[in-house]
């Protein structure tokens, strides 16, 4: 059973909020999804939540277009505690600098690769979170020094530079899919666009995830008492639903996760600042923490367990499950959509035995 740490160390809500994102993205991988979607009728009262479980096609927001700007939000909530470690260890920031040049680079690298894997040819192509990452994490660790209010500036600066970019290209129709400045961009770095609409120069606007999730993490290590962050965070919270979603229904800016839109970056922080608050509020100042354990073991291998989710995940692992699922219960006259589910959560089942087989041997794969 892991066991919480006390603020100035790891954070079990921390990790908890970690490792459930890094669970919801293996089960994707493990096309746990796509089965119960292929289970439920359009027209069952199911189909509206299961579809949750899927981007929004355009302007709108489900609850899986959260998990990209979580997983971004976490990264920067704990940069200020491994920056804090990693200083007390070697006393030397020019080396935690290289540290960091070297991770961002390989995250570059690990993104672009991924997309190789995908097309199974050589090809260059910046969509994957881990490029994202890339920038988002360099930024926010040479802002990490700064002042509250140079960082809060430097992340709204980055959302008024992208509606300027945006609305510069194309006054009357800006936020266009394909025909927007992102894909503008994307023509020029790649020689071509993205078929569902995403952009690589969403790289920009979500910086503010991890700027806003470094802010949460030096207010945690601040001094202040457990209901005063509680309170920060739900203002926080609160202000960035209020600007997204009123941005929107406003009908100035719209919702549109592909292209990161403003609206979408303030809305969704606002899920992520609020998230952050429940579980800092339910693990660590309430002490519930039993059932985090079966989540913290994902969490612990996020990089390893989410490249191995991506190359080997649906494109190996769950067809070599399938052979011994199908071989002894396709006999037995299971409907192919109950096999496809059960063949998916075996597959996670198998993904998160290996997260926990690696935590036991306290294997932790770092970069």
């Amino acid at each position: 059973m892991l066991t919480p740490s006390t603020p100035s160390g790891r954070l079990v809500s921390l990790d908890a909020y970690r490792g459930i994102t890094m669970f919801l993205l293996i089960a994707e991988a493990a096309l746990v999804y796509r089965a119960l979607m292929g289970m439920v009728p359009e027209d069952s009262w199911a189909f509206p939540l299961v579809r949750q479980f899927t981007h929004h096609p355009w302007n709108g927001l489900r609850f899986w277009d959260l998990i990209q700007p979580f997983f971004m939000f976490i990264v920067g909530v704990a940069m200020p505690f491994s920056l804090n470690k990693r200083l007390a260890v070697s006393g030397d920031r020019s080396k935690v600098t290289r540290h960091v040049l070297k991770r961002c680079l390989l995250l570059f690298l690990f993104g672009t690769g991924l997309h190789c894997v995908y097309s199974q040819r050589l090809v260059f192509e910046l969509w994957n979170v881990l490029t994202q990452l890339s920038f988002t994490i360099l930024l926010t660790y040479f802002m990490l020094r700064q002042p509250f209010k140079v960082q809060l500036a430097v992340s709204l600066g980055l959302l008024v530079l992208t509606e300027i970019l945006y609305r510069t290209y194309d006054p009357s129709a800006p936020f266009v899919k394909g025909e927007n400045f992102g894909s503008f961009v994307d023509m020029i770095l790649m020689g071509k666009i993205n078929n569902g609409g995403w952009v690589a120069i969403n790289c920009i606007p979500t910086a503010a995830h991890t700027l806003w999730g470094a802010m949460c993490g030096n207010l945690l290590l601040s001094e202040r008492t457990n209901a005063e962050k509680i309170k920060a965070f739900l203002i926080a919270g609160v202000i960035g639903l209020a600007v997204g979603y009123g941005l929107d229904m406003a009908g100035i800016t719209p919702i549109i996760k592909r292209i990161s839109t403003t609206a979408f970056v303030f809305a969704s922080g606002g899920w992520a600042i609020l998230t952050l608050a429940l579980f800092y509020w339910l693990v660590d100042i309430k002490g519930i923490k039993s059932w985090t354990w079966l989540f913290i073991i994902v969490g612990m291998n996020p990089i390893f367990i989410y490249l191995f989710a991506e190359v080997l995940g649906n494109r190996w692992l769950y067809g070599f499950v399938k052979i011994f699922n199908y071989g002894f219960l396709e006999p037995t006259g299971l409907p192919e959509a109950l096999l496809a589910l059960l063949n998916a959560l075996l597959t996670l089942a198998i993904m998160w035995y290996l997260c926990y087989f690696l935590y036991k041997k306290k294997i932790f794969f770092k970069i």
